[in-house]
């Protein structure tokens, strides 16, 4: 061999020696890099992401107009940005998956409205519970008689989620009824098939009270037969583990949220606006859709246009003033479509408030002009909320009620806490404290919560007609 191949293979000999130190030298270096001494939270923050698993619905996740929405998600996403770390979210194909993904740890927690139960219990850990709710019988009306207890179900077809706190509580109530049946489903969520009961497809299913109020705005013929006791509680499901750091984090987080008022508010947005409607308003408000709006929608779209406010929203407001009456008159002097003041109107310009487009167009503009006057600080949608309720009780009686709030200790720029102390201007005890003394201040909670609720199904209603074969987790809610 060579002078001079002998020196390339030495060449090469110490280069790989080198390699090899250098590797041997690097692996505590490793080591700290993939935070094998790290705990969950630790791990967490230093990926920069949170892997939260849900399933598609509308109280739970969807893609709206606006982008990624549900009341699951909106509070999971602020969690992410308390830990300061961006959110990933996983979409269980069935509601199964969820359960199977936490247990196997390939996602951080579950957020997915899920029932803490006693079988759960043993194979996960659930953060503090951030919501009560029942578990309910629904069936459609005008079918067979309502079953007022697990005794009447015999004979039902009733089907439900597999693997769900509703199929575990079947399996209970059939210990002491053995007569009751069912079927599940593994690719329906409960929204869905409360849909398919309203379609005649089932005779009946069961569902989380909260889900079953949202579904029943928009399909008033659903009707719940009967609840089980107890309540019970929803919450974060995580993976059984020693390591309780992330759910340490998540339960001081929801105290957190809890103590701050903004659970409550994120409640409201959700569920507040289907917890004041009746199934005898829901059809009256859907048939006056198909019968009366339509010569009066292009002049909502026009105001809607020319304002920025949501050409549903205003068709909402008048619906709640006038039920879309051109000639409506009240004992007061009010009339017209949005039900003006002749004082409102002569400031507004408006000559003749009988007519649907002068009446239309003044009253979006009136309540752009409560919007602005409010103080910049106050954020939608409270700002929006705030303006309806001046447009109904006048600006001096809102502010009354917003001091009232704010000597209460609580937050003026805030429609939920303003609300609370509204029907406090009927009362001689507080509304001789005030400037403008007595108010029936019940009278616009009640306003804007009919308000809300109309503008929700208009919502659902206008995407319908895009689509006509739409399912709930496609539900598109307006930002309430």
């Amino acid at each position: 061999m060579s002078a001079t191949r002998k020196q390339t293979k030495r060449v090469r000999r110490i280069r790989l020696i080198g390699i090899l130190v250098a590797i041997f030298l690097s692996i505590p270096v490793l080591i700290l890099e993939f935070s094998w001494d790290k705990n969950h939270l630790e791990r967490i923050k230093s990926a920069g992401k949170l892997r939260v698993i849900t399933f598609n619905g509308p109280t739970t996740y969807f893609e709206g107009n606006q982008g990624p929405r549900g009341f699951e998600y909106e509070l999971v996403r602020e969690f992410a940005d308390r830990l300061g770390v961006k959110l990933e979210i996983k979409i269980a194909d069935q509601f199964e998956d969820i359960m199977s993904e936490i247990k196997a740890a390939r996602v951080d927690m579950g957020a997915a409205g899920l029932t803490i139960t006693d079988e759960r219990n043993k194979q996960f850990s659930f953060s503090t519970p951030y919501q009560t709710i029942k578990q309910q019988f629904v069936y459609r009306n005008g079918g067979k008689k309502r079953p007022r207890k697990p005794a009447s179900l015999t004979g039902w077809d009733i089907m439900v989620t597999a693997g769900s706190s509703h199929a575990e509580r079947l399996k209970n109530l059939q210990e002491t009824y053995p007569e009751i049946s069912w079927q599940e489903t593994a690719t329906d969520t409960p929204e869905n098939l409360l849909v398919r009961v309203w379609e005649k497809q089932l005779e009946m299913t069961v569902a989380d009270s909260n889900i079953v109020s949202v579904v029943r705005q928009f399909y008033p013929d659903l009707q719940i037969a009967f609840s089980l006791p107890p309540e019970d509680k929803l919450a974060w499901m995580f993976t059984l583990s020693n390591d309780k750091s992330l759910l340490e984090a998540a339960n001081k987080f929801l105290l957190e949220v809890k103590a701050s008022g903004q659970l409550d508010r994120l409640l409201d947005r959700y569920y507040g606006p289907s917890s004041k409607f009746n199934y005898v308003n829901t059809k009256k408000f859907l048939h006056s859709i198909d019968h009366l709006l339509p010569a009066y929608e292009d002049m909502f779209r026009l105001a809607g246009k020319n304002t920025g406010i949501d050409w549903r929203l205003l068709a909402a407001q008048g619906y709640q003033e006038s039920h879309w009456d051109v000639d409506a008159v009240s004992p007061t002097g009010v009339r017209g479509i949005m039900m003006l003041t002749n004082a409102t109107a002569k400031r507004l310009k408006i000559e003749d408030r009988l007519d649907p487009w002068q009446s239309i167009d003044g009253g979006s503009r009136y309540l752009k002009m409560l919007m602005d006057k409010l103080p910049a600080r106050i954020k939608q949608p409270d700002r929006l909320w705030l303006a309806l309720a001046a447009y109904n009780v006048g600006t001096g009686h809102l502010e009354d009620a917003r001091i009232l709030t704010q000597k209460a200790g609580d937050d003026p720029d805030n429609w939920l806490d303003v609300r609370k102390h509204l029907p406090l201007l009927a009362s001689p005890e507080w509304h001789k404290k005030t400037r403008h003394g007595y108010a029936r201040g019940y009278e616009p909670v009640a306003y804007v919560n009919r308000i809300r609720g109309y503008y929700a199904i208009l919502s659902w209603y206008d995407r319908q007609r895009e689509k006509p074969v739409i399912l709930l987790d496609e539900i598109d809610l307006p930002a309430l």
